[in-house]
């Protein structure tokens, strides 16, 4: 298997499952995770949040961890990787608002590598515009935006993962089983026990 290179896109308030589990599990395997964020350098932080379900209308939020950035976003560029990564929580609402992230994530799909996305992750994906016609699971909340980016919202369970072409995606951490098995498929990562 060859080692892949893999950009993360973070910021403050990731999700604190979906940015540490995918972060140590992928390095785990053999390949390489830049995780960046817009305005921090190479060895700040940013603060995440842990999502609970706990029957409620909608998720808990609690205080997480931080999350020690590895490599400067003013130093990424989209052919210098093999796949992108994109953790949910509240950091994709603002993270779509910044050109040059929604930039990368275009080219990234127009070069047709492997992109995951979690939970609030398909936010991204709508604001760049890269889901016209295609299939997307995402929180049941970004619903709206992947239909009205064009996308064909993916309404599973919240353990299960959906694989479509170059996109991984998946509602929220509990899938992350089922949408990194996809995901490393996408990457041609082989693993034997």
């Amino acid at each position: 298997m060859a080692a892949k290179k893999i950009l993360m896109l973070v910021g403050d308030y990731v999700e604190d499952y979906e940015v540490m589990v995918p972060f140590q599990a992928l390095q785990m395997v053999g390949h390489t995770v830049h995780a960046v964020c817009p305005d921090k350098p190479s060895g700040g932080t940013v603060r995440t949040a842990i999502h609970d379900f706990e029957g409620d209308q909608t998720y808990s939020e609690k205080p997480g961890h931080l999350f020690a950035l590895n490599f400067d976003f003013a130093k990424v560029s989209e052919g210098d990787y093999d796949a992108l990564l994109i953790p949910g929580g509240r950091a994709p609402e603002y993270l779509r608002l910044n050109e040059k992230v929604l930039d990368l994530v275009r080219a990234f799909d127009k070069a047709g590598k492997p992109i995951a996305a979690v939970c609030h992750g398909a936010q991204l994906l709508a604001a760049a515009g890269v889901l016209e016609g295609r299939e997307c699971s995402a929180y049941p909340a970004c619903a709206p935006e992947v239909r009205l980016a064009g996308g064909t919202y993916i309404d599973i369970a919240v353990t299960d993962g959906h694989v479509q072409g170059n996109l991984a995606t998946a509602p929220a951490w509990p899938a992350h089983p089922n949408w990194l098995a996809g995901f490393l498929g996408l990457l041609g990562t082989k693993i034997t026990l």
